[in-house]
């Protein structure tokens, strides 16, 4: 096995990578918010989309992220972080159904995949049937992007697939739930039809079908980033074969997104909050994230290998946003729906889990360089 890899004039040593990601780890699983400036209230129910502690997406993306490392390395301190994080939550109880709850039963699915733990089997049962028959859904039959806070009334969203369609696929496949896998092909598609830009290739941030429109009609980065992810894992997940027409259309689909990606990636390795707008800041939860897209995506050979040179620097661009504490700069906050672009142009910088959770992503899956 390599121990080194050259990037032009860079020399990388692994155990650099491998030590970058304990401290990411050591970082993400201490943060809280000490201050409560990211508690968010919801007509009495609070929210920390910061804190490690906390059943949300951000932990969710997290937990995936070590999961895959440990996937990667067997490292059994991944293991543990990612056990104990369902074990402390065990003893809290789970928190109200939603798209952003979803998240954590991905890698849930995946535990039980390998442990066979009984625990978690009805967590799984439980709430991929709350997903089917339950989940407030949009015209066509679309998954409505409900959260905390006010309902996102016929609102479809990037962010769907990523946090509740796969954990549905993964449980579908885990407990040979025909019709979970076929509700996973046909949100993916109802979404690449209302989403995608098919002038650009990169998707817009929300539908309405209550107005018929994109909203502010954003490229949002990290919108884009959970279908960069979504696309190969959902392959993947349902273990498409070559032929298949959902995977030669989500294919499609990923590569002339990611031909936009590469031309439109700054040259420090990062990309815009706003990706068709180099006004707006770079962003790094949106760059780790499409590094691991299209690292995976390059490996698994669904698209073009010259795009691995985009990964690669988008792969440096992070590690020098990465400070002595482990934590990830330039990531923007939770953002929700904009109806004009300067709405996402304005979306405070702070150091968030995500940050940590998505280049933890990104770097394990850079590891296979040094296979």
């Amino acid at each position: 096995m390599a121990e080194t890899l050259a990037h032009k004039d860079v020399v990388i040593p692994k155990k650099d990578i491998t030590a970058t990601i304990d401290l990411l780890m050591k970082n993400l699983t201490t943060i809280k918010d000490d201050s409560g400036e990211f508690l968010l209230n919801f007509d009495g129910v609070i929210v920390d989309d910061k804190s490690w502690h906390v059943w949300n997406w951000p932990q969710g993306v997290g937990l995936y992220g070590i999961y895959k490392y440990w996937q990667m390395t067997k490292d059994p301190k991944a293991l543990k972080v990612v056990t104990d994080w369902f074990e402390n939550q065990f003893e809290i109880g789970a928190p109200p159904k939603n798209v952003n709850t979803m998240a954590p039963l991905l890698t849930m699915a995946f535990l039980y995949e390998d442990t066979k733990d009984q625990r978690y089997l009805p967590y799984l049962e439980d709430w991929a049937e709350w997903v089917m028959y339950d989940m407030p859904r949009t015209k066509e039959n679309g998954l409505e992007h409900i959260t905390y806070g006010p309902e996102n009334v016929e609102q479809l969203w990037d962010d769907t697939l990523m946090m509740t369609v796969l954990p549905l696929a993964k449980i579908g496949k885990l407990l040979d739930r025909p019709e979970y896998l076929e509700e996973a092909r046909y949100q993916f598609m109802l979404h690449t039809k209302y989403l995608c830009d098919s002038k650009t290739g990169l998707w817009f941030h929300g539908w309405t079908f209550e107005e018929n429109h994109n909203y502010a009609e954003a490229l949002w980065g990290r919108g884009n980033s959970w279908i960069t992810i979504a696309i190969p894992e959902i392959i993947d997940i349902l273990d498409l074969k070559k032929g298949d027409a959902l995977r030669e259309f989500l294919l499609a689909t990923l590569t002339h997104q990611i031909e936009a990606l590469a031309d439109c990636q700054s040259k420090n390795g990062l990309w815009h909050t706003l990706l068709n707008d180099p006004t707006s800041y770079e962003e790094a939860s949106c760059t780790a994230a499409f590094a691991y897209g299209i690292l995976k995506a390059v490996r698994k050979r669904y698209i073009d290998k010259k795009y691995e040179v985009n990964a690669t620097k988008a792969i440096l661009g992070l590690l020098n946003e990465i400070d002595e504490n482990g934590a990830v700069a330039k990531v923007s906050v939770g953002t929700g729906m904009g109806d004009n672009l300067q709405f996402y142009k304005d979306i405070r910088i702070t150091e968030m889990p995500y940050g940590q959770s998505l280049t933890v992503l990104a770097l394990s899956e850079f590891l296979y360089h040094y296979i």
